[in-house]
């Protein structure tokens, strides 16, 4: 799987791709991430390397603008099954199950925002979705980028040690939330691991944590 970022600030990225899960998967190369700096892609007599501008019709903030954003997605040479995502506030919230459908590309191309916008003719004619991860503002999309591609890598073949977690983990199954989980000590001040967890009856374990996932779920 090959990741492509474009953003204004590649190097926000390098802390936490080179630690963890996504280290290892770069490592074991079960994938790949290149990040394409948008200012490199203004114009060339721009001594300011400007990527945004005002508005049309008035109103606060900077607009990033197509011109910039076409040439960085022109620069990137497509696999066969490609996509390009634009992070954006009216776009679809991203769920485990979009996590799911994502996976299976080889390649995902994801525009960053920032400021009050992007020019709406980048969604019109660039891009195939929008992607929302909540009902909130954020300052940019460098964020939900990081998020995409930790949930889309740890459901990746080779990936985790234990293959079968991703099954039972919350949101797997028709947005279910998992049973709570505990581990050692047993015994913590007065709060102590339910009993049933120390009693090495599967069938019995199995039938409690249906019943507190369904507790979970129905709360």
């Amino acid at each position: 799987m090959q990741f492509n970022i474009i953003t204004i600030f590649p190097d926000i990225f390098d802390s936490y791709f080179n630690k963890g899960m996504i280290k290892r998967a770069l490592d074991k190369k079960v994938i790949k991430i290149n990040t394409s700096d948008l200012r490199r892609f203004a114009d060339p007599k721009d001594a300011h390397k400007s990527v945004d501008d005002t508005p049309y019709g008035g109103g606060a903030g900077m607009v990033l603008k197509i011109e910039p954003i076409y040439k960085a997605l022109k620069s990137i040479k497509r696999k066969k099954k490609a996509r390009v995502i634009l992070f954006s506030a009216k776009g679809k919230t991203l769920t485990q199950q979009d996590l799911q459908r994502l996976k299976k590309y080889d390649q995902l191309i994801m525009i960053c925002g920032r400021y009050e916008g992007v020019d709406n003719r980048v969604a019109e004619h660039l891009i195939d979705e929008e992607i929302s991860i909540g009902n909130y503002v954020l300052t940019g999309g460098e964020i939900p980028a990081m998020i995409l591609v930790d949930g889309i890598t740890r459901l990746l073949p080779g990936v985790l040690g234990n293959l079968e977690s991703p099954k039972d983990e919350s949101f797997s199954f028709e947005n279910e939330l998992e049973y709570p989980q505990y581990t050692k000590p047993e015994k913590f001040k007065t709060w102590k691991v339910p009993p049933v967890l120390l009693s090495g009856n599967h069938a019995k374990i199995k039938e409690w944590r249906e019943s507190q996932k369904q507790n979970r779920n129905n709360q």
